[in-house]
């Protein structure tokens, strides 16, 4: 493998390869099955690479991170979108069998046209528009070379997957986190949203009340004119309606009408059908759901770049 990369290397000018050049080199160095921490496979393909001080140095624009470092980073997105890597823990990288069966092929190389024969990646490429204004079909999108979209439609397809992306982690994230720290992160979450008076006050309630699977309490607003009772489920597989039920006949016994319940994977389709025919409101939120909010509301997640865009102001110019 050794004599493969070096071969490989060989092959590249020496600026900083783009994130699509570290695909088989990172495939390659993990080949051997183990479980890696990805400051480590980052040190050593740059070192394979023979990076120079000045590429190991380079910054992004933002100078949030080095160039070199982040690009691996993608390299790594795409692949476990892919299914040829995965993350057995947080921070950690590892081949999964989809991946060494990749390498049995011995491809001379590896990129995005070569990842779409995995429906997995083509999935997580296509271009998300959820509001109807500007949807033609995700396939028409999907079908759209780079090359024919203006500088703002790349702007935002690229913002878009960035967001997913980072959706998909924070939730990995959540799903290894403890059953305690899980309960706190949805206190949090509500708090956020603008529900409850104090963390303090919010805080007391979650974990103590103990009562049919009712995990926490939150008031409404400030005054506490309402409580809202919540259920935290740190599952892998859908939440059926016997849970959900569950959660209804506690909240009843504490003659509450208004309950969450998030979990870290979903809910199957007769959960979501029970909750609809209750005379107490129950809202069901998923793990991607959950993820989606903590990035909106800011929850578990820091602002890493800023980048504000400006056009002409025709007022100015033309006041008449």
């Amino acid at each position: 493998m050794g004599r493969m990369l070096a071969n490989y290397y060989g092959e590249c000018d020496m600026a900083v390869p783009k994130y699509d050049w570290w695909y088989l080199p990172l495939l390659q160095l993990l080949s051997d099955g183990q479980t890696r921490r990805m400051s480590d496979v980052c040190d050593e393909l740059a070192q394979q690479a023979k990076l120079s001080e000045a590429e190991l140095a380079e910054m992004l624009p933002s100078g949030t991170d080095h160039t070199y470092r982040n690009r691996i980073a993608w390299a790594r997105t795409f692949l476990k979108k892919a299914g040829l890597l995965e993350s057995p823990r947080w921070g950690h990288v590892r081949i999964t069998d989809r991946g060494r069966i990749a390498l049995q092929e011995s491809p001379a190389e590896i990129d995005d046209k070569w990842l779409r024969r995995y429906p997995e990646f083509v999935e997580w490429t296509k271009p998300k528009k959820p509001d109807a204004e500007n949807a033609k079909t995700t396939a028409e999108h999907s079908d759209v070379p780079a090359a024919e979209e203006t500088p703002l439609e790349q702007l935002d397809r690229v913002y878009t997957q960035i967001q997913r992306d980072l959706a998909d982690e924070l939730l990995e994230r959540v799903k290894q986190s403890s059953a305690s720290f899980f309960e706190r992160i949805v206190v949090d979450l509500m708090l956020a949203m603008g529900y409850g008076g104090s963390r303090e006050d919010a805080g007391r309630t979650v974990g103590r009340v103990g009562d049919g699977g009712i995990d926490g309490v939150i008031d409404e607003d400030r005054l506490g004119l309402d409580k809202i009772y919540l259920q935290a489920k740190r599952w892998e597989g859908n939440v059926g309606r016997p849970v959900v039920q569950g959660f209804s006949g506690a909240m009843a016994g504490m003659h509450a009408v208004k309950g969450v319940l998030i979990t870290t994977s979903g809910f199957t389709d007769d959960a979501q059908r029970y909750v609809k025919n209750l005379g107490q409101k129950i809202v069901l939120l998923n793990g991607r759901q959950l993820a989606e909010l903590m990035i909106q509301y800011g929850v578990g997640v820091g602002e890493e770049a800023t980048y504000t865009l400006k056009r002409i102001d025709s007022d100015y110019f033309d006041p008449s």
